[in-house]
């Protein structure tokens, strides 16, 4: 599959929408509206994968935060189209993330369903661990997420 990252625009709002409730209509997906205000947010970067014919596979977005002195970042979301899953999409979202975030440092914290095998994965094999459990932390499902953690780029996780 051939796709491009490149960053999210306001006009993109709509299909990521949609994308949310497929991917996580029990969880409270996110309404163009949120995706639109975190657009304008100066803290945030997102991020999108298109196919050559334009359409839109997949997004993913993060938090810039601290400051210079102790900066660090949080993954908000990412989400493939389930068509497209498998083929590296996730994987080149969050390498762009990760991207923008090493060029500030700081360690990268991120939530994830617990059940979410794939995605925990995913996260594993880019340098994260679990470092707690938020109970409950999605809704309205209830369903638990682990809070997970990147170093800093380059420094050891103490495993």
């Amino acid at each position: 599959m051939i796709f491009r990252i490149e960053p999210m625009e306001v006009a993109d709002a709509d299909r990521c929408a949609e994308l949310e409730s497929l991917l996580f209509a029990g969880d409270g997906p996110w309404s163009a509206d949120a995706f639109r205000a975190e657009l304008a947010a100066p803290h945030a970067y997102y991020t999108v994968a298109r196919e050559n014919t334009g359409k839109l596979i997949g997004y993913a977005g993060i938090a810039l935060l601290g400051n210079s002195l102790n900066p660090e970042a949080e993954i908000h979301t990412i989400g493939t189209d389930p068509a497209c899953r498998r083929r590296g999409v996730g994987r080149a979202l969050l390498d762009e993330l990760l991207r923008k975030a090493d060029k500030r440092g700081g360690p990268v914290y991120l939530e994830v369903r617990t059940d979410n095998d794939a995605a925990i994965a995913l996260y594993q094999r880019a340098g994260f661990e679990i470092v707690g459990t938020r109970v409950k932390y999605y809704q309205p499902s209830g369903a638990d997420a682990f809070t997970m953690r990147r170093s800093v780029s380059g420094e050891e996780t103490g495993q």
